[in-house]
Order: C-alpha cells, then structure tokens, then sequence
C-alpha cells in the first residue's frame, strides 16, 4: 500500500517562514501515519494570492530558499514562485522536489524543479499573466520514492474538463494522457491548487479531478489550500477521484493532512492538524463518494455560506494581527448576524457592539440590540446620539432647509461612524461595517456612515441568505444551551434604517426576496435586461434595480474587503466603470 499525502494548508500570504514551517509539520504529521510521498497546495510557502509581492525585490528568491530549505522525512512536492530564466522575463509558477531523496541535487536549484504553471487564468479573480509567465511542458516527477507522478498546478486541470470560460491554446492533462498513451509509466497525477470558494466551486472542483482521472486512466489527486486570504476564501476539500468516478474528499475549512491509498478508498484517511492555530471550523471527517455522487448530497449550503463568512473574518483578523472587534448594534437583522459572525470567528470577550439610537430608533430595535449582545455574551454600550444629531443639525440647517432629505437622514449614519471608529481605535480594535450584498448593489448604504470599517463580513451575502443565517446561528447556540441570538422580533419586524419617522426600506426597495432574485440574475447569471424580461421580470423593477446598481459603483468601490462567497462578489471579480452611462435596454429595443 502506497500512501500519498495531501498537505491541505492554510497560510499567511508573505510569511514565508512559517508557511514553511507549517509544512514540515503536516509533512511530520503524514510521515508518522505511513506516508511516502507529502504534495502540498499552489504557492505553498508565500501563500495564494501574494499579489504584488511578487514584485518586490528578491521575495521570489526567498521564497524559492524557504521552500528548498523545508526539511522532511519522505519526499515532497511544493510549490513556490520560481525565478524568471532569462532578464526582464516573469517567473514561473513552481513544483520543487524537498526532502531526504533529493539532498543528493544539492543547489541544482534546476534538477529539483518538477513542474511549471502551463495555465494562467485572468479571468474572476484571477489576474496571474501579470505576475507568470506560462510554460508548455507537463510536469511529470519520476522515482518520487516508488514512485513516477505526473504534476499540474491548479488551472492546468481544468482545461481538459471545459471548466474553463475560454480554450487555452494547449492541455496539460492531455499532454499526460499522450504521454501515457506512448508507454511513460504514470502511477498517478498530483495538483497543487488554491481553487477559492465560492457557493457553486465544489461539484465543479469535483468534475475537473473527476474527468481528468478518467482521461488519465489512473487516480489524480488535488491538494486544495484552505482558509481566507484578504477576500478569498478556500474552503480545502482536497480530494483524490479514480477513473472509475469515486472520490475522497477531505473536510472544508481544516487544516490537516488527506492519506490516499491509490488502491482504492477503503486505505485512505483524515489527519487533522495539531496546531494550535490551525483553522478548525467543519467537521473534521473526510467523506467517500461514488461515482454517482457529486458530493453535495449531505451539504447544508446555509451552513457552508456561514462557515465560509465566520473563516473569511476570523483569517482576517488571525492573519492581520487583529484581536478585537468594534461594531455597532441596530437592533436589525444585519448587525445582530453580523454580531453572531464576530463572536464565532473571535470570541465574545473580544467583541464590542454599540448601540446608538436617534430619536428616529424605536424601543424595540434598543431592546432587540440588547438581546442579542446578552445572548452572546459580548460587550455592549448604549450611547443615544441625540445631542450630537440636533447640534450638527443645527450647524448645518441652512443647507439642510433646501436641500435633499438623504442628507439629513445620513448625518445619524455618520454620527455613528465616529463612535464606533472612535471605539475601535481607542482600543486598537478594527470597526467591522454590517452592510448585505442587496443593499449595497443598490447603494443602500452610507458612505462614510455604516459603510465605515475596517472589513464587511456580510458584504458578499444577499439579505434573505442573512435571515437564512440567522436561522443557523439560532439552530446552533440552542443545540449548544445558549439562547437564540437573533430575537424573533428582528426575524419579524419591516427592515428599517430607522433614519426617518416610520421609514422601512420598502419605502425606497422592492421587497427583499424579489429585489435579490433580480440582483443574481444578473449579477451571477450574467442575464442582461432584455433577457431578464424575456424570464418574466417586469420591465420597470428591471430597470430601477439596474439603475440603482450602475449609479451606485463608486460606492463599492469604497467598501471595505469582504469574503467572496458568490461566483461573483463586488471586489477583485467585479470591474466595472465608475463613470457610464450604460443602455441597459440593450440594442434590440
């Protein structure tokens, strides 16, 4: 029995040593349980995306050095940024061999490397022609302990698949497949990937391995990075699939090692990380599947995206040196599951909620604030902003007598900004803002009012996935014996911001459950307006939403980083232009 270790790694983007040192203790942890051979994910020791790091000065030498220098016990295959070959020439995106076999290489930097990226995507959140250049040969690692490996990185295997937007003028798993075809003994094909989460990634993911193991004609095993990296979330799931279609996959959002047994499923096993601060979120159990089974039968997708936005904070904040959190309580469905999330990913005790009602706030929204704070066990103060609003209001009134009422109802918005600034850095904490992906893509929101903040945990999730939220949140602390978080009253009562007497969002908004209907559609399904009214949309809903979406942009572009859940979030995916006027009618009317 031949086990292959898959090194699911959660790093620290730059921090080369200890990425690397986090991967001798994986590969430690596989050597124990019987492993001979350690892969570990794409751009293992700088950590996925390191961006413009890339081009500072001698980061990719030091990168290349760190990972040469990880000391092992069986062989291994990491990857790192390699240097460019030739003068004004990008580098390449790398496999290098480490460990006890290749010692003999001794600073044939050249001999110990296996493969090189063939595929660079610059498509979603993807921009890596900016930083590799791309090769055109297959990697392929021979008398890797007993064995030959055929090596990809990350996009190399999805080409092969049509999981592409577009063709790439070659085909890495074929090349391989060639290869096999013309006698090239091939035991199996490993891939490096940092393949970042989205809601719809997985059964993707699962096809590409799926079909590339089955041109191959043998296992192909994916070693996927897992954690948050600014707004890139990778939810691991490293997975091994045979020709035949069954799959091992490994937990989302752990840290640990995958053991396959290239025999077949009954040999493979789920070694979680020991480290204290590894990430450790689902349920540390790797799952079997049959050829059948696109493993989503037994994914609670609510569950996932909560998941998913407790790591995208809890990263953020881990890997940025940030203890505590400042956010202000509304008594509104989004701060009280924006509240559920900071308290998940860092701890009630680091947690601070601020309450901060105008003589617009009810006393329900005051005493809803107040329960979920209790509920939580965290921190909160009340501080009404009334002197504050009637003294600016008072400076500013001639201006205000003639002018938009938005302008008035902003000015308690950004009041609050400053307290929960003042807050947060008074006690070196970061402000998080609570906004939701549907307010936001109709700017729904203020600038430099509750947009203020250092991170937007909510800022990719539309606001019926926030109720569905709060509902999970609920189900877990009373399976825990704590009380609901989110009180029925903010489950029940019309969304407000309460910024004028008797104000409900539906004032200014379609009702929230057709409003983000509209939103996917075209956001994530790419539908423009004609074919959104082609599917049954009212014309005038299709066209104040698209509106609303275009002159709000600059507003978005202003918004704090937040963890990408959707196959496409506001942020790195989303470019569009801050001066248009677009004809939304398209040309065919």
């Amino acid at each position: 029995m031949t086990l292959i270790a898959l090194l699911q790694l959660d790093p620290t983007v730059g921090d080369l040593a200890h990425n690397a040192a986090r991967l001798e203790e994986l590969a430690g942890l596989a050597a124990q349980h019987g492993a001979e051979v350690g892969v570990s994910t794409e751009l293992a020791v700088c950590g996925y995306p390191p961006r413009d790091l890339l081009l500072e000065h001698d980061f990719i030498q030091r990168s290349l050095a760190c990972a040469l220098g990880i000391k092992s016990t069986i062989p291994l295959l990491v990857g790192t940024p390699l240097p460019a070959e030739e003068p004004r020439s990008l580098p390449t995106n790398g496999v290098v061999r480490c460990g006890p076999e290749f010692t003999s290489l001794g600073g044939n930097v050249h001999a110990r490397v296996v493969a090189e990226k063939q595929l660079l995507p610059t498509y979603d959140v993807f921009d890596e022609a900016r930083y590799f250049s791309a090769k055109n040969r297959s990697g392929l690692a021979r008398s890797v302990g007993a064995l030959n490996l055929g090596v990809t990185v990350c996009e190399d295997a999805w080409q092969a698949a049509g999981s592409t937007p577009s063709a790439y003028a070659q085909d890495p798993i074929e090349h391989l497949a060639e290869w096999c075809r013309q006698g090239v003994a091939i035991d199996a094909t490993v891939n490096l990937s940092a393949s970042p989460f989205h809601s719809e990634k997985f059964s993707t993911r699962l096809h590409v391995a799926r079909h590339a193991a089955a041109v191959l004609k043998h296992p192909f095993l994916l070693a996927n990075q897992v954690g948050g990296n600014d707004d890139l979330l990778f939810d691991g799931r490293s997975l091994v699939a045979w020709p035949d279609g069954r799959a091992v996959v490994a937990p989302s959002w752990c840290e640990g090692v995958l053991l396959v047994d290239l025999n077949g499923p009954e040999g493979c096993r789920w070694l979680p990380s020991t480290a204290s601060d590894a990430l450790s979120i689902g349920e540390a159990e790797m799952e079997s599947l049959s050829g059948s089974q696109t493993g989503l039968e037994s994914v609670d997708t609510m569950d996932e995206l909560t998941d998913a936005v407790v790591t995208g904070l809890a990263d953020y904040c881990r890997k940025s040196n940030i203890g505590s959190i400042v956010l202000g309580l509304s008594g509104g469905i989004d701060s009280a599951v924006a509240a559920c999330v900071a308290v998940a990913a860092l701890g009630a005790e680091n947690v601070t909620g601020l309450a901060m009602p105008s003589r617009h706030s009810s006393q329900h929204s005051i005493d809803d604030a107040l329960h979920t704070a209790n509920a939580l066990g965290m921190e909160c103060e009340v501080h009404r902003i009334d002197a504050m609003h009637m003294s600016i209001e008072s400076t500013l009134a001639p201006v205000l007598e003639n002018g938009h009422p938005v302008a008035a109802e902003n000015l308690q918005a950004r009041l609050r900004a400053i307290l929960v600034m003042g807050y947060a850095n008074a006690r070196s904490s970061m402000a998080i803002s609570t906004g939701n992906k549907s307010e936001i893509a109709q700017g729904y929101c203020t600038l430099y009012g509750d947009m203020a903040g250092g991170y937007a945990p909510l800022g990719d999730v539309y606001k019926m996935e926030v109720y569905a939220m709060a509902d999970r949140f609920n189900k877990r602390a009373l399976a825990d014996g704590r009380p609901a978080p989110v009180s029925n009253s903010t489950l029940t009562k019309p969304p407000s911001a309460e910024l004028a007497p008797d104000q409900v969002d539906a004032d200014s908004l379609p009702p929230y459950d057709v409003l983000d209907t509209v939103l996917q559609a075209h956001i994530e399904s790419g539908m423009n307006a004609d074919q959104m009214m082609e599917a049954g949309f009212e014309e005038a809903l299709v066209m104040d939403v698209l509106r609303r979406l275009e002159r709000t942009e600059h507003k978005r572009r202003q918004m704090a980083p937040s963890p990408r859940v959707s196959s496409r979030a506001f942020g790195q995916g989303w470019r569009r232009p801050l001066a248009s006027n677009h004809d939304w009618r398209g040309l065919s009317r």
